[in-house]
């Protein structure tokens, strides 16, 4: 289900349009404009147009690149010598690991013990130090403040700056000039730095809308109170935006300028993900989807054209692996059928043929013959299948009933 929370209930925010176009000039040469993508499927649903800003495509593979360079480039030559420390799920450390590189200042990351490998490879052959601490963002940050402390290195944190905000905020300057009829931006949201950046950056009148996995929904509750409140667990595939509790700075930020948070669950953030693999052709991690979850869960709710931020596409292949057959599997896109036939020799094959006809893809068969519910010279043929979705299951069935066989639908979400 997804929430609505209205926000914009504060003064003035730290970070404003003048700081995000100075953050961008430092950026010049370091990041490229991410393309903005076409959506016509979504388009359709949503009956207006619809764009996806690829920040998958960025350097590092999404739009962390530019706080942490933001951040990093305004140390001053003491600063630097100190060396940096950051901590994160992925993105934000391969962000502060190349920025560092780039810069000539070494980088200290700690990171989630179950962290994706892909991510951790790529953090170290940019060429941070990893330590691989806690369960959460929250527990490697604790990590990382002490570290801090210990060396004088200077810690990069991962939303809650405003240089890291303005940085990140440059997303917003390319959106209005890629579409500068844009009546919503769509912007996954953890601690809140994109999601600031982005409404500093953005014309009054544009609606900003903050998306949350509801697993790791820290906003509604610390907007509901006036000020950043810890959630007690948190559980989501979307490793990405998953923040137990918001910066003070990025709370300031976001109920200052931005319009509303609204949340999805972990079912439509597979969708979205599936979604994006399937109609954008392009990868895009569950965080990274949370935006166009929002959009296939209330397709009218937005005023049009829609700009949906994607905002990492830093994935481990196997969870993608589980996330599309999860995706499919809430898309009734498998269908469990126990059907039965005359036991006679061929009558199986003939089934599996029409099956197949009907174009449905055959995944699991059991044959049955010991039922108390079977007459003499019938059996029971439990079938799973991949399909094309509910219309899809519902002309399959269809057919096989005008074929003359008796059948019940067993479950429509089994997977493989």
């Amino acid at each position: 289900m997804t929430v609505a929370h209205p926000v914009r209930s504060s003064p003035a925010p730290p970070v404003g349009l003048a700081d995000v176009r100075a953050a961008r000039e430092l950026l010049a040469g370091v990041v490229g404009a991410t393309p903005m993508a076409n959506a016509r499927a979504l388009s359709e649903l949503c009956a207006g147009p619809v764009y996806l800003k690829c920040e998958n495509l960025q350097r590092t593979g999404s739009f962390k690149i530019r706080g942490a360079y933001t951040r990093i480039s305004r140390l001053d030559p003491a600063e630097r010598a100190r060396g940096v420390v950051a901590a994160s799920a992925g993105n934000h450390a391969q962000g502060v690991a190349l920025a560092a590189h780039m810069l000539g200042v070494t980088a200290t990351v700690f990171m989630p013990e179950r962290a994706a490998l892909p991510k951790v490879g790529a953090t170290r052959g940019y060429g941070a130090a990893v330590h691989l601490v806690g369960a959460t963002i929250d527990e490697s940050l604790v990590e990382a403040r002490a570290f801090a402390e210990r060396t004088g290195a200077v810690l990069v944190h991962p939303f809650d700056h405003v240089d890291v905000i303005a940085g990140q905020g440059t997303v917003g300057l390319e959106i209005v000039e890629q579409c500068p009829e844009v009546a919503t931006v769509l912007v996954p949201t953890g601690g809140g730095g994109l999601l600031g950046g982005v409404a500093a950056a953005v014309p009054d009148g544009v609606r900003v809308v903050g998306v949350q996995a509801a697993g790791a929904a820290a906003w509604p509750p610390s907007l509901a109170a006036h000020a950043p409140v810890p959630l007690q667990a948190m559980r989501t595939l979307a490793d990405g935006i998953a923040v137990g509790r918001p910066g003070d700075v990025t709370f300031s930020q976001v109920a200052a300028l931005v319009d509303e948070i609204v949340t999805v669950d972990d079912d439509a953030l597979s969708r979205a993900l599936l979604y994006c693999l399937e109609r954008a052709k392009l990868l895009v991690e569950p965080a990274g989807a949370a935006a166009v979850a929002a959009l296939l869960e209330h397709s009218r709710r937005f005023p049009t054209p829609v700009v949906a931020v994607l905002s990492g596409g830093n994935v481990d292949p196997l969870v993608l692996g589980h996330v599309i057959r999860h995706g499919m599997a809430v898309a009734a896109r498998y269908v469990e059928l126990r059907i039965r036939i005359a036991d006679r020799p061929g009558a199986l094959a003939a089934l599996l043929a029409l099956i197949g006809a009907q174009g449905a893809n055959v995944l699991d068969v059991a044959h049955s013959r010991i039922s108390g519910a079977l007459h003499l010279g019938e059996v029971d043929v439990a079938v799973s299948l991949e399909t094309r979705g509910p219309q899809h299951i519902a002309d399959l069935t269809e057919a096989l009933r005008a074929a003359g066989h008796g059948l019940e639908v067993t479950r429509t979400d089994p997977g493989p």
